[in-house]
């Protein structure tokens, strides 16, 4: 049970660097019930959002904003937590 806490509170923190990561880069985040798929990145009225699904699971969510923010060129220029950067270009179309 205490080794299922810790990977939670692993998750949540991946979860919040990458958001923090989001906001940094000036994105819209938008959170809604979106049925599970973990969210996404698109372009809405000349702004970029990054839609976070609050369906899905953590992992879930890690994945797809981890391969959002990987394609954006300027997270190449930023310090980012080397454990996090990693997660980036797992995620790297």
């Amino acid at each position: 049970m205490l080794i299922e806490n810790l990977e939670t509170v692993e998750e949540n923190e991946i979860l919040d660097n990458l958001l923090d990561l989001a906001e940094q880069l000036k994105l819209e985040i938008r959170r809604g019930k979106l049925g599970g798929a973990g969210g996404g990145l698109c372009k809405f009225k000349g702004s970029q959002v990054l839609f976070v699904d609050e369906d899905a699971s953590d992992e879930d969510s890690i994945d797809s904003i981890a391969e959002a923010l990987s394609g954006i060129k300027e997270v190449e220029n930023m310090y980012i937590l080397p454990q996090i950067r990693e997660i980036l270009e797992k995620n790297r179309q």
